[in-house]
């Protein structure tokens, strides 16, 4: 039986491929390594794919400056300086303590033992500084899903310290949405209840009520894999979107419900044409363009959109996406996989010759 549902599986997933390299009426055709007709993305001038930087989901000089200057020399001066001058309100702060503590987990899984040796400096010369509890209770959240399995002894002896560094963040940071945005993947790790849930929430909504960021981790807690429903879901998604002030990427949010929902094996011909993919990803596009040029998240958004667009085979709309974002892939739904460089750059080279056989060139996409 297991063999039956083995090739059945292959099957399928064959079918998926046929698809997307050959489909009548002027779709995609597989053609031979080197040939003339085959779609170049150089052509748009588009990163190689072994220089996309798999860091970061968008530009951000200051930072990778900073981070560089930090693993150089091991000093984490540089980092509390950049944070000191970020400000508490809107998303640019969460995201660099995210980098800085991604960072140095990643030196520590290199090097264990003394990697990240910077951040251990950082929080014992300057135990009260607020950036440096901040980062290392992101730190200490990192190294829980990516060194144990969830709901091992391990596991959760590592959230429960990273909720106490979480509320020491907190103090010396008042105001600051960050150590409270970062206990939502405690809460999600450690089976917050509801009402606990919801005192946490309440906390990061008093502080930054549209951050995009927060929502994006409390979504999570409502999905059906963890605590919620498809139902809990979509409600809180669609409900904060409903509630986004104008310019807000919230409206995107129901997108991103989408995604964490989607089958592990689509039997619907059609799905990714059905209304509710379709609605989700004309929120996300409205979103987009309604949302300021600056905005932190707007390349958040801008990936998922690219991985729905290239599934629909909305060629044109995902390429005006990948001028926007492209050389950066420090983001969902890239950075679940392995090489997420590689699996962007799949997604990168559909859209190009999805594009190509529709009649389009670099000369008709504008940049």
């Amino acid at each position: 039986m297991e063999i039956l549902w083995f090739l059945i599986a292959m099957c399928m997933l064959s079918a998926v491929i046929v698809t997307y390299v050959r489909r009548r009426g002027g779709g995609i055709r597989q053609v031979a390594p080197g040939s003339p007709d085959a779609a170049d993305p150089a052509a748009y001038g588009f990163v190689r794919q072994e220089e996309l930087d798999i860091r970061l989901p968008g530009p951000d000089q200051d930072l990778l400056d900073v981070l560089d200057v930090v693993q150089r020399t091991q000093d984490w001066r540089a980092a509390a300086q950049l944070l000191a001058g970020t400000p508490k309100e809107g998303e640019v702060r969460w995201q660099r303590v995210q980098a800085f503590a991604g960072a140095a987990s990643l030196e520590l899984q290199r090097k264990p033992g003394v990697g990240g040796a910077w951040l251990r400096a950082w929080r014992s010369e300057a135990p009260k500084d607020p950036g440096g509890a901040a980062v290392h209770a992101e730190f200490l959240v990192q190294q829980a899903w990516r060194s144990s399995a969830a709901g091992s002894d391990d596991f959760r002896i590592i959230l429960e310290e990273a909720r106490t560094v979480c509320a020491q963040a907190g103090l010396f940071a008042p105001g600051d949405p960050v150590p409270y945005i970062t206990e939502l993947a405690v809460a999600r790790g450690l089976g917050y209840s509801p009402e606990q849930f919801d005192r946490l929430w309440a906390k990061i909504i008093d502080r930054a009520p549209a951050h995009m960021g927060a929502h994006l981790a409390a979504l999570h807690y409502w999905c059906e894999k963890w605590h919620g429903s498809r139902k809990e879901a979509d409600e809180f998604a669609t409900t904060a979107a409903a509630r986004a002030p104008q310019g807000s990427l919230l409206a995107a949010l129901p997108l991103f419900a989408v995604y964490e929902h989607l089958p592990e094996v689509n039997l619907v011909r059609g799905f990714y044409q059905s209304a509710v993919v379709t609605k989700a990803v004309d929120g996300a596009l409205y979103a987009v363009h309604s949302a300021r040029p600056d905005d932190p998240m707007l390349s958040h958004v801008r990936h998922l959109l690219v991985f729905f667009l290239v599934r629909c085979e909305r060629w044109s709309d995902a390429m005006h996406q990948l001028v926007r974002i492209d050389g950066h892939v420090g983001a969902l739904p890239w950075t679940l996989n392995g090489d997420p460089a590689a699996e962007y750059a799949v997604y990168r080279a559909l859209a190009v010759a999805g594009y190509e056989s529709n009649g389009g060139s670099p000369a008709t996409l504008p940049h």
